[in-house]
């Protein structure tokens, strides 16, 4: 479907074929202006691309359709609106957003000024925020949103919505025409929803043998966490144990149960991350216990250790180089670093894979969300650059597949998936002047500025 300018077909396709074969001939409907955001949000669930006619001037039905002919050949999902400068902007992102219901990247340009938001499944803040900014000055619409769309489609995860198809015409249509595109929508949306079908049943059974496999690991943590707990034997009546004490262990105590709550109700691979990060969080309240019984500084928090978060909280950065990769700092345990120091090597977590044992980073993607968990997407990156999983989670694929990347190790829809109001807020709070987001000017918002 080409871009959404100032007309279009009846929406519904049973309706058309219904009306084709009662009238000789059907005049093409004439779009009104757009008054409001459920305007724009029905068009763009058809097509990628929408321009008010009140801001045709701004982009041309032609510059309009070429731009949505390039988004919809990438199979992304971006969504574009061209908006005039007077347009009602409370909340607008978030509105727009929540009305077109599908997970993906939103750019608005409204007037002279333009920004964007996006859920974080498709693509991160930071990534927003810089996109924004390299365009903004750009005084001519066309060059500005291909620039930004050019420059987004390379690093947008996800898939278009499958609402997406069909086109529009400018006159009237026949009605043998309209029969004979009714027909072949009939059969080829039939075709496509098959495909649609398959695809997701194919995606599911992978995500459940990933997450079978992460299991195993899994289990092994949380049994290792649960030994912890036995070793320390801490009772909260012990001769010296204060109320900060008894909280350290309370702590510790709620994330083992939370996790293995999080591992019972996990369903896909991403779901892994919520259970690791309990771990970590309660192998370091055992670490700050340990110190206060044994009347020790309170260790800063850190990262657990890179080679095993089994191993605990690190207590210092080593240099490590992986096979064929570039030397990086890397969180370790104090036996590891003492490994390292020695000349040694490191005690590795090694998992089952089809070629044996392997390191966790040359295990497979699915382990992004299980590594994501215990070291956060800040952090992450630089460890696993130049590994198995680290390539694999730079990919757009690995971000459709599991729903992550880099930048956002949580779950959520995929992008192109209908969501509806199930989106994080934050993703598309602010926004032109509406006290969410500052001023347009700073580019991506918080997204860091914002309309």
């Amino acid at each position: 479907m080409r871009a959404a300018y100032t007309r279009g077909l009846p929406g519904l396709l049973v309706a058309l074929i219904l009306a084709a074969l009662a009238l000789v001939s059907l005049p093409a409907p004439r779009a009104h202006a757009a008054t409001d955001v459920s305007t724009v949000a029905a068009a763009l669930r058809k097509g990628p691309v929408y321009v008010d006619p009140a801001a045709s001037g701004q982009l041309s039905a032609a510059e309009a359709d070429a731009l949505a002919a390039k988004i919809e050949k990438a199979d992304k999902p971006l969504f574009v609106a061209v908006l005039p400068a007077d347009f009602p902007t409370e909340n607008l992102f978030r509105n727009l957003r929540t009305d077109t219901g599908v997970t993906g990247l939103y750019a608005i340009r409204l007037g002279d000024r333009f920004d964007a938001r996006a859920d974080s499944a498709v693509m991160s803040r930071s990534a927003v925020q810089n996109l924004v900014t390299s365009v903004q000055g750009v005084s001519d619409a066309s060059t500005q949103l291909n620039r930004f769309t050019d420059n987004a489609l390379a690093g947008l995860r996800g898939s278009a919505p499958a609402s997406w198809g069909g086109g529009t015409n400018d006159g009237g249509v026949s009605t043998g025409a309209l029969i004979a595109v009714g027909a072949v929508a009939v059969v080829g949306g039939a075709g496509a929803y098959t495909v649609v079908r398959r695809n997701r049943r194919r995606k599911e059974e992978e995500q459940r043998a990933a997450l079978d496999r992460l299991r195993v690991v899994v289990d092994e943590d949380i049994t290792a966490f649960g030994e912890e707990l036995d070793r320390l034997d801490f009772h909260p009546a012990e001769a010296g144990a204060d109320d900060v004490m008894r909280a350290d262990y309370e702590r510790g105590l709620d994330a083992y149960e939370q996790a293995k709550s999080f591992m019972a109700g996990a369903r896909r691979p991403e779901d892994v991350r919520a259970v690791t990060q309990s771990l970590e969080e309660g192998r370091f309240s055992l670490a700050v216990l340990a110190a206060r019984r044994e009347g020790r500084p309170v260790p800063e928090r850190r990262a657990p250790c890179f080679f095993d978060p089994r191993h605990g909280p690190s207590v210092a950065d080593a240099a490590w180089t992986p096979d064929g990769g570039a030397p990086r700092e890397v969180p370790v345990c104090k036996a590891d670093w003492m490994r390292l120091t020695g000349g040694e090597q490191p005690a590795v977590r090694e998992v089952e894979t089809k070629y044996g044992r392997r390191p966790y980073w040359d295990a497979g993607p699915a382990y992004g969300p299980w590594a994501g968990g215990y070291f956060g997407g800040g952090l992450l990156p630089g460890l696993l650059v130049g590994t198995v999983l680290g390539s694999m989670m730079a990919s757009p694929g690995y971000g459709a597949a599991y729903g992550t990347g880099y930048g956002d190790f949580g779950g959520g829809y995929d992008g192109g998936d209908v969501s509806g109001a199930d989106f994080d807020p934050g993703d598309f709070g602010g926004g032109f002047g509406d006290g969410g987001g500052g001023d347009f000017g700073g580019g991506g918002g918080d997204f860091g500025g914002g309309f």
